[in-house]
């Protein structure tokens, strides 16, 4: 009897150890394919997968809200309206002075993103396309070396016939005359045929030989010629300055863009610069790999397509306040899922095997 006295005296006391309630941590947003999502009033994509999880491991439940863009969602957790904040948020040295950061969970960078016909390149441009291009260097190259080879044998025979194609026995202008027969025979067009047997038989080689050398070089050079028209005069960084860019205000991007010499056009959202490409406003998008890939493959695809290399290279971390007492615990929660594979699930599901 006492002891059941005592129990109820104790668990009327101390309520709390009776029912423990999970903290509620408030997280900042914003809506941004693949990292968040909303779908028919839930939340998806791979950040929310993945503070879901960490939100397991720490044994919290979660309360989002959206937020407009980048700057609202940081200030949000600075001025201490929410716990934590995770999207797509780049850590930089600027950032760091306001909010703090998680160890980062992903590994991003800078991409350009063009329309899928090109940017149309102007006649100028077209052509030194076509006078820089390596595979015209090249074909210059074998040219030359295919005609001089061939002349001086056709010079070293036919100048002792009294009646061949090669009138001046001397070097000089004998091989322009043998030179001569060698560019027509490449370019099929000769009409003259050599006087000795071992040039007749040379004759025929290099004519059989022209006839396919002239189709493949025809076929390399219209293939190549034809991808860079697809991909238009915009294949890296180096190609940006005079462009008209568009990015989204507020990012790493816009930063970026600020010192890159270009006709910048920053808006809210990045779905508002993907239109602006769309409609021939802008000729390029420069935004984090990620979320360029994955409006390429999906709402963009065919109509949109990347161009050059991952540029200026970054991380996304989970924004905490400063001296927040969470960040220790959710910098160990990010290592366990690491650890036992279920980051790389999340991963897998959202971005397969590209990182």
């Amino acid at each position: 009897m006492r002891f059941s006295l005592f129990v109820a005296f104790f668990v009327l006391c101390f309520p709390a150890l009776a029912q423990t309630e999970a903290p509620t941590l408030r997280v900042a947003t914003r809506e941004i394919a693949p990292f968040v999502m909303q779908k028919e009033g839930k939340f998806t994509g791979f950040s929310i997968d993945l503070w879901n999880a960490i939100a397991d491991e720490l044994k919290v439940g979660s309360k989002f809200k959206v937020n407009p863009n980048v700057a609202a969602q940081i200030e949000a957790v600075r001025s201490g309206e929410a716990d934590i904040g995770i999207a797509a948020t780049s850590i930089t040295s600027k950032r760091d002075r306001i909010v703090d950061f998680s160890q980062p969970f992903y590994d991003s960078g800078l991409q350009i993103l063009v329309r899928g016909e090109g940017s149309q390149p102007s006649l100028l441009s077209g052509l030194w396309q076509v006078m820089t291009s390596p595979l015209l260097r090249q074909f210059v190259i074998a040219v030359l070396v295919l005609i001089i080879v061939p002349a001086h044998a056709v010079w070293l025979v036919e100048r002792s016939h009294h009646d061949g194609i090669v009138r001046h026995k001397r070097y000089y202008p004998g091989i322009f005359e043998a030179m001569w027969w060698t560019v027509s025979c490449l370019a099929t067009q000769s009409e003259e045929m050599p006087k000795h047997s071992f040039a007749r038989v040379l004759a025929a080689m290099w004519m059989f030989f022209a006839i396919i050398f002239t189709a493949y070089v025809t076929a390399a050079l219209t293939a190549n010629l034809t991808l860079d028209a697809l991909r238009g005069d915009i294949r890296g960084p180096q190609d940006l300055p005079g462009k008209r860019v568009a990015t989204v205000a507020s990012s790493t991007s816009e930063a970026y863009l600020r010192g890159a010499n270009v006709r910048l056009q920053a808006f809210p959202t990045i779905e508002a610069a993907f239109a602006a490409l769309q409609s021939k406003k802008v000729d390029a998008v420069v935004y984090d790999t990620p979320i360029l890939t994955y409006y390429a493959a999906n709402a963009g695809k065919g109509r949109v397509m990347l161009a050059g290399p991952v540029f200026r290279h970054e991380s996304y971390g989970i924004v905490l306040p400063n001296g927040s007492p969470w960040r220790k615990r959710i910098n160990y929660a990010l290592l366990s899922l690491r650890e036992n594979g279920t980051y790389d699930e999340i991963h897998q599901k959202w971005f397969g095997n590209d990182q």
